[in-house]
Protein backbone atom coordinates (compact mmCIF):
# COMPACT_ATOMS: atom_id res chain seq x y z
CA UNK A 1 0.00 0.00 0.00
CA UNK A 2 1.31 3.46 -0.95
CA UNK A 3 2.26 5.81 1.85
CA UNK A 4 -0.45 8.46 2.35
CA UNK A 5 0.57 11.10 4.88
CA UNK A 6 -2.90 12.66 5.04
CA UNK A 7 -4.37 9.30 6.03
CA UNK A 8 -1.62 8.86 8.61
CA UNK A 9 -2.66 12.12 10.29
CA UNK A 10 -6.33 11.10 10.35
CA UNK A 11 -5.88 7.81 12.18
CA UNK A 12 -7.80 7.29 15.45
CA UNK A 13 -5.98 8.72 18.47
CA UNK A 14 -4.01 6.36 20.70
CA UNK A 15 -2.95 9.20 23.00
CA UNK A 16 -6.02 10.77 24.56
CA UNK A 17 -6.51 14.41 25.50
CA UNK A 18 -7.09 15.59 29.05
CA UNK A 19 -3.57 14.88 30.28
CA UNK A 20 -1.71 17.28 32.57
CA UNK A 21 1.26 18.16 30.38
CA UNK A 22 1.90 21.90 30.12
CA UNK A 23 0.48 23.84 27.19
CA UNK A 24 3.32 24.18 24.69
CA UNK A 25 5.08 21.01 25.90
CA UNK A 26 6.85 18.97 23.23
CA UNK A 27 6.52 15.60 24.98
CA UNK A 28 2.78 15.24 24.37
CA UNK A 29 3.07 16.27 20.72
CA UNK A 30 5.86 13.72 20.33
CA UNK A 31 3.93 10.83 21.93
CA UNK A 32 0.71 11.54 20.05
CA UNK A 33 2.43 11.57 16.67
CA UNK A 34 4.70 8.59 17.34
CA UNK A 35 1.68 6.43 18.13
CA UNK A 36 -0.16 7.78 15.10
CA UNK A 37 2.49 6.28 12.81
CA UNK A 38 1.69 2.72 13.90
CA UNK A 39 -0.89 0.71 11.96
CA UNK A 40 -4.34 0.70 13.55
CA UNK A 41 -4.53 -3.09 13.64
CA UNK A 42 -1.22 -3.51 15.47
CA UNK A 43 -1.19 -4.00 19.23
CA UNK A 44 1.34 -1.97 21.20
CA UNK A 45 2.94 -2.57 24.59
CA UNK A 46 4.43 0.63 26.00
CA UNK A 47 7.00 1.19 28.75
CA UNK A 48 7.26 4.71 30.13
CA UNK A 49 10.16 5.75 32.35
CA UNK A 50 9.50 8.09 35.27
CA UNK A 51 9.45 11.68 34.07
CA UNK A 52 7.18 14.45 32.82
CA UNK A 53 5.47 12.25 30.23
CA UNK A 54 4.75 9.50 32.75
CA UNK A 55 3.66 11.72 35.63
CA UNK A 56 1.35 13.87 33.52
CA UNK A 57 -0.37 11.06 31.63
CA UNK A 58 -1.19 8.69 34.49
CA UNK A 59 -3.04 9.57 37.66
CA UNK A 60 -4.87 6.50 38.96
CA UNK A 61 -7.49 5.60 37.84
CA UNK A 62 -7.09 7.84 34.79
CA UNK A 63 -4.63 7.25 31.95
CA UNK A 64 -3.91 8.96 28.62
CA UNK A 65 -2.59 5.89 26.82
CA UNK A 66 -5.09 3.74 24.88
CA UNK A 67 -2.71 0.76 24.60
CA UNK A 68 -1.07 -1.54 27.17
CA UNK A 69 1.20 0.63 29.31
CA UNK A 70 3.75 0.07 32.10
CA UNK A 71 5.35 2.71 34.32
CA UNK A 72 8.98 1.72 34.84
CA UNK A 73 11.48 3.23 37.22
CA UNK A 74 13.59 6.14 36.03
CA UNK A 75 16.61 3.94 35.31
CA UNK A 76 15.24 0.79 33.68
CA UNK A 77 12.82 1.48 30.81
CA UNK A 78 15.14 -0.30 28.35
CA UNK A 79 15.41 -3.42 30.51
CA UNK A 80 11.67 -3.46 31.24
CA UNK A 81 10.77 -3.23 27.55
CA UNK A 82 13.43 -5.77 26.57
CA UNK A 83 12.22 -8.20 29.22
CA UNK A 84 8.64 -7.79 28.09
CA UNK A 85 9.62 -8.45 24.47
CA UNK A 86 11.64 -11.54 25.45
CA UNK A 87 8.73 -12.93 27.49
CA UNK A 88 6.39 -12.34 24.57
CA UNK A 89 8.69 -14.22 22.18
CA UNK A 90 8.92 -17.16 24.58
CA UNK A 91 5.13 -17.33 25.00
CA UNK A 92 4.61 -16.95 21.25
CA UNK A 93 7.00 -19.83 20.57
CA UNK A 94 5.03 -22.05 22.95
CA UNK A 95 1.74 -21.09 21.30
CA UNK A 96 0.50 -19.22 24.38
CA UNK A 97 0.12 -15.88 22.57
CA UNK A 98 -1.52 -15.40 19.17
CA UNK A 99 -1.77 -11.61 18.90
CA UNK A 100 1.07 -9.62 17.33
CA UNK A 101 2.63 -6.83 19.39
CA UNK A 102 5.03 -3.95 18.87
CA UNK A 103 7.15 -2.88 21.85
CA UNK A 104 7.93 0.76 22.59
CA UNK A 105 9.81 2.48 25.41
CA UNK A 106 9.60 6.21 26.12
CA UNK A 107 12.13 8.07 28.26
CA UNK A 108 13.26 11.66 28.68
CA UNK A 109 16.87 12.71 28.39
CA UNK A 110 17.41 12.18 32.11
CA UNK A 111 16.13 8.61 31.85
CA UNK A 112 17.99 7.97 28.57
CA UNK A 113 21.24 9.96 28.39
CA UNK A 114 21.97 9.57 32.11
CA UNK A 115 20.17 7.44 34.69
CA UNK A 116 18.78 4.90 32.21
CA UNK A 117 21.73 4.81 29.83
CA UNK A 118 23.06 1.40 30.93
CA UNK A 119 19.57 -0.09 30.60
CA UNK A 120 19.06 1.43 27.15
CA UNK A 121 22.51 0.33 25.97
CA UNK A 122 21.96 -3.21 27.23
CA UNK A 123 18.59 -3.54 25.51
CA UNK A 124 20.07 -2.39 22.20
CA UNK A 125 23.09 -4.70 22.51
CA UNK A 126 20.87 -7.71 23.30
CA UNK A 127 19.04 -7.15 20.02
CA UNK A 128 15.50 -6.96 21.38
CA UNK A 129 12.86 -6.25 18.74
CA UNK A 130 11.77 -2.92 20.24
CA UNK A 131 11.89 0.82 19.69
CA UNK A 132 13.29 3.20 22.30
CA UNK A 133 12.08 6.79 21.91
CA UNK A 134 13.94 9.51 23.78
CA UNK A 135 12.06 12.79 24.10
CA UNK A 136 14.94 15.19 24.61
CA UNK A 137 14.03 18.36 26.52
CA UNK A 138 17.61 18.91 27.68
CA UNK A 139 17.17 18.80 31.47
CA UNK A 140 15.47 17.06 34.39
CA UNK A 141 12.28 19.06 33.94
CA UNK A 142 10.00 16.96 36.14
CA UNK A 143 12.10 17.53 39.26
CA UNK A 144 13.03 21.19 38.92
CA UNK A 145 14.96 21.90 35.70
CA UNK A 146 18.33 20.47 36.76
CA UNK A 147 21.04 19.99 34.11
CA UNK A 148 21.52 16.62 32.42
CA UNK A 149 24.27 15.42 30.09
CA UNK A 150 21.90 16.39 27.28
CA UNK A 151 21.79 20.02 28.41
CA UNK A 152 23.51 22.34 25.95
CA UNK A 153 26.58 24.33 26.94
CA UNK A 154 25.88 27.72 28.59
CA UNK A 155 22.30 26.76 29.51
CA UNK A 156 20.90 28.42 32.63
CA UNK A 157 19.39 25.66 34.83
CA UNK A 158 18.72 25.41 38.56
CA UNK A 159 21.98 23.48 39.05
CA UNK A 160 24.02 25.53 36.53
CA UNK A 161 22.71 29.06 37.17
CA UNK A 162 24.22 31.64 34.84
CA UNK A 163 26.02 34.40 36.72
CA UNK A 164 29.22 36.41 36.92
CA UNK A 165 31.32 33.37 37.87
CA UNK A 166 29.65 30.43 36.06
CA UNK A 167 28.21 31.13 32.58
CA UNK A 168 25.59 28.38 32.75
CA UNK A 169 26.45 24.73 32.10
CA UNK A 170 30.18 24.53 31.24
CA UNK A 171 30.10 21.24 29.30
CA UNK A 172 28.90 20.44 25.78
CA UNK A 173 25.82 18.31 25.11
CA UNK A 174 26.31 14.55 24.86
CA UNK A 175 25.53 13.06 21.43
CA UNK A 176 23.31 10.10 22.31
CA UNK A 177 22.20 9.55 18.72
CA UNK A 178 25.78 8.78 17.65
CA UNK A 179 26.27 6.56 20.69
CA UNK A 180 23.28 4.49 19.59
CA UNK A 181 24.72 4.28 16.06
CA UNK A 182 27.86 2.81 17.65
CA UNK A 183 25.73 -0.10 18.91
CA UNK A 184 25.37 -1.24 15.25
CA UNK A 185 21.60 -1.56 15.51
CA UNK A 186 19.43 -1.69 12.36
CA UNK A 187 17.86 1.75 12.66
CA UNK A 188 18.62 5.07 14.38
CA UNK A 189 16.75 8.28 13.64
CA UNK A 190 17.05 11.86 14.87
CA UNK A 191 13.97 14.02 14.38
CA UNK A 192 11.61 16.60 15.81
CA UNK A 193 8.31 18.12 14.76
CA UNK A 194 8.11 20.73 12.07
CA UNK A 195 4.81 22.10 10.76
CA UNK A 196 3.61 18.89 9.09
CA UNK A 197 5.14 16.19 11.35
CA UNK A 198 6.09 14.15 8.27
CA UNK A 199 9.71 13.50 9.24
CA UNK A 200 8.68 12.23 12.68
CA UNK A 201 5.95 10.05 11.17
CA UNK A 202 8.19 8.47 8.53
CA UNK A 203 11.04 7.76 10.93
CA UNK A 204 8.71 6.26 13.53
CA UNK A 205 7.24 3.96 10.91
CA UNK A 206 10.72 2.83 9.85
CA UNK A 207 11.80 2.28 13.45
CA UNK A 208 8.70 0.27 14.39
CA UNK A 209 8.64 -1.90 11.26
CA UNK A 210 12.37 -2.61 11.13
CA UNK A 211 13.14 -5.98 12.69
CA UNK A 212 15.40 -5.73 15.72
CA UNK A 213 16.26 -2.81 18.00
CA UNK A 214 15.69 0.77 16.89
CA UNK A 215 16.24 4.16 18.49
CA UNK A 216 14.60 7.55 17.92
CA UNK A 217 15.90 10.79 19.41
CA UNK A 218 13.20 13.47 19.30
CA UNK A 219 13.89 17.07 20.29
CA UNK A 220 10.90 17.93 22.49
CA UNK A 221 11.12 21.47 23.93
CA UNK A 222 9.88 22.32 27.43
CA UNK A 223 8.11 25.66 27.73
CA UNK A 224 8.85 25.91 31.46
CA UNK A 225 12.53 24.95 31.34
CA UNK A 226 13.41 26.62 28.04
CA UNK A 227 11.30 29.69 28.84
CA UNK A 228 9.61 30.32 25.51
CA UNK A 229 6.07 31.40 24.70
CA UNK A 230 3.87 28.29 24.64
CA UNK A 231 2.58 29.18 21.17
CA UNK A 232 6.15 29.14 19.81
CA UNK A 233 6.75 25.38 20.15
CA UNK A 234 6.92 24.64 16.43
CA UNK A 235 8.94 27.79 15.74
CA UNK A 236 11.54 26.67 18.30
CA UNK A 237 11.91 23.23 16.72
CA UNK A 238 12.05 24.77 13.24
CA UNK A 239 14.86 27.10 14.38
CA UNK A 240 16.72 24.12 15.86
CA UNK A 241 16.64 22.42 12.45
CA UNK A 242 17.29 25.48 10.26
CA UNK A 243 20.36 26.47 12.32
CA UNK A 244 21.59 22.84 12.18
CA UNK A 245 21.64 22.64 15.97
CA UNK A 246 19.39 19.57 15.61
CA UNK A 247 19.95 18.01 12.16
CA UNK A 248 17.37 15.58 10.81
CA UNK A 249 19.04 12.35 9.74
CA UNK A 250 18.80 8.58 9.97
CA UNK A 251 21.21 5.66 9.97
CA UNK A 252 19.97 2.41 8.44
CA UNK A 253 22.31 -0.55 8.87
CA UNK A 254 25.26 1.81 9.26
CA UNK A 255 24.41 4.02 6.26
CA UNK A 256 23.90 7.71 7.07
CA UNK A 257 21.22 9.74 5.28
CA UNK A 258 20.34 13.40 5.77
CA UNK A 259 16.55 13.69 5.62
CA UNK A 260 16.46 17.49 5.54
CA UNK A 261 19.03 20.10 4.60
CA UNK A 262 18.28 23.81 5.12
CA UNK A 263 18.35 25.90 1.95
CA UNK A 264 20.20 28.54 3.93
CA UNK A 265 21.77 27.60 7.27
CA UNK A 266 20.66 30.21 9.82
CA UNK A 267 22.95 31.64 12.53
CA UNK A 268 22.55 29.99 15.93
CA UNK A 269 21.18 33.24 17.41
CA UNK A 270 17.86 32.44 15.69
CA UNK A 271 17.54 29.38 17.92
CA UNK A 272 18.98 30.86 21.12
CA UNK A 273 17.28 34.26 21.23
CA UNK A 274 13.63 33.16 21.81
CA UNK A 275 14.64 31.06 24.85
CA UNK A 276 14.95 32.61 28.29
CA UNK A 277 17.49 29.98 29.36
CA UNK A 278 20.00 31.60 26.98
CA UNK A 279 19.14 35.23 27.79
CA UNK A 280 22.47 35.88 29.51
CA UNK A 281 24.35 35.01 26.31
CA UNK A 282 23.07 38.22 24.68
CA UNK A 283 24.35 40.53 27.42
CA UNK A 284 27.24 42.83 26.58
CA UNK A 285 30.55 41.05 27.07
CA UNK A 286 29.08 37.57 26.56
CA UNK A 287 29.35 37.51 22.77
CA UNK A 288 32.06 34.85 23.10
CA UNK A 289 29.46 32.36 24.35
CA UNK A 290 27.45 32.66 21.14
CA UNK A 291 30.64 32.33 19.11
CA UNK A 292 31.66 29.16 20.97
CA UNK A 293 28.16 27.71 20.59
CA UNK A 294 28.23 28.43 16.85
CA UNK A 295 31.65 26.77 16.47
CA UNK A 296 30.37 23.58 18.11
CA UNK A 297 27.26 23.48 15.91
CA UNK A 298 29.33 24.09 12.76
CA UNK A 299 31.84 21.36 13.65
CA UNK A 300 29.15 18.72 14.28
CA UNK A 301 27.25 19.74 11.14
CA UNK A 302 30.34 19.37 8.93
CA UNK A 303 31.12 15.99 10.47
CA UNK A 304 27.56 14.82 9.79
CA UNK A 305 27.67 15.99 6.18
CA UNK A 306 30.83 13.93 5.59
CA UNK A 307 29.16 10.85 7.06
CA UNK A 308 26.16 11.36 4.77
CA UNK A 309 28.23 11.64 1.57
Amino acid sequence: MAYNFKEEMNKPERFAGGHRLCAGCGAGVMARNVLRAIDEDDNIAIVNATGCLQAATFSYPYITWEDSWIHSAFENAGATCGGMEAAYRALEKRGKVKEKYKFLAFGGDGGSYDIGFQSLSGAMERNHDMVYICYDNEAYMNTGIQRSSSTSRFTDTTTTPAGSVVPGKPQNKKNLTEIMVAHSIPYVGQTTFLANMKDLNEKTKKAVYTEGPAFLNVLAPCTRGWRYDMADLLDITKAAVETCFWPLFEVENGKYKLTYEPKKKLPIEEYLRPQGRFKHMFKKGNEWMIEEFQKEVDLKWEMLLKKCE
